[in-house]
């Protein structure tokens, strides 16, 4: 039996799906490479979060780039997930429902976990290295359940996805097993970067990066008027952005 071959955007596909080749190609580039950025740059810290409170106190613009790469790349990498799922979906759409839902729900709770790693940097700041480690370390004992509970979706929806882009050939061997190594890396507050983990995550590009770069090339080309338009736009949007969130 033959697999489907048809790209998003084709005709077979009823034209347009979102996010569209571009959202989703830079996606595809940036998102990985911004997470193996922030956790190349977290290797030789004490994985578990008293080593990681020290070393912020000790070099604050380190982790804080590190940790602030993590999170730009999470939050970066839902569009291109979406577009894998909707390239899975043409011949696997149901591979494609239960891994691409699954991963979102677990970036959405890496994205939670982040907000309270920085909640214990600032605390740092304000009260101290030891203040912070208790405040965390009671987080810890405390009963939260809704992003607790999405560790499970985290772990399996790399590998439902992995899976599905293989059945569906969206990825090779190789870059699915790639991408289904993402099953593996550690979920929680303040957890720091090791050998495995950086694998991990080197896996997830090696399997996404050359997907967005095929996605890119592929796509049609904007006019020069649509090019300044949206770059103008998102110029306006980012000052925008970055002016009102300072603000508070």
């Amino acid at each position: 039996m033959t697999t489907a071959t048809a790209e998003p955007g084709d005709p077979a596909t009823g034209g347009f799906l979102f996010p569209g080749p571009w959202l989703g190609g830079l996606s595809l580039v940036v998102g990985p490479v911004l997470l193996l950025t922030g956790t190349l740059l977290r290797l030789g810290v004490p994985f578990f979060f008293p080593g990681q409170l020290t070393a912020y106190q000790q070099h604050p613009a380190l982790m804080t780039t590190a940790y602030g790469m993590f999170l730009a790349g999470t939050i970066a990498l839902w569009p291109g997930i979406v577009a894998v799922a909707v390239r899975v979906g043409i011949s696997r759409p149901a591979w494609s429902a239960w891994g691409g839902s699954l991963v979102m729900l677990g970036l959405f709770a890496r994205t939670f976990h982040y907000g309270v790693n920085t909640f214990a940097f600032a605390l740092v700041d304000s009260a101290g290295v030891s203040a912070a480690t208790r405040a965390v370390g009671s987080y810890y004992g405390y009963r939260e359940w809704i992003a607790s509970s999405l560790t499970l979706a985290l772990m399996l929806g790399w590998i439902v996805l992995a899976i599905g882009c293989y059945l569906s050939r969206t990825l090779g061997l190789l870059p699915a097993i790639g991408l289904a190594l993402m099953s593996g890396l550690m979920i929680g507050v303040l957890k720091g970067s090791t050998w495995p983990s950086a694998v991990e995550v080197a896996g997830l590009a090696a399997a996404l990066v050359p997907l967005g770069v095929k996605t890119l090339r592929t796509a049609r080309r904007p006019t020069r008027t649509a090019v300044t338009r949206t770059t103008l736009l998102l110029l306006l949007f980012v000052v925008g952005s970055v002016v009102l969130g300072q603000l508070g």
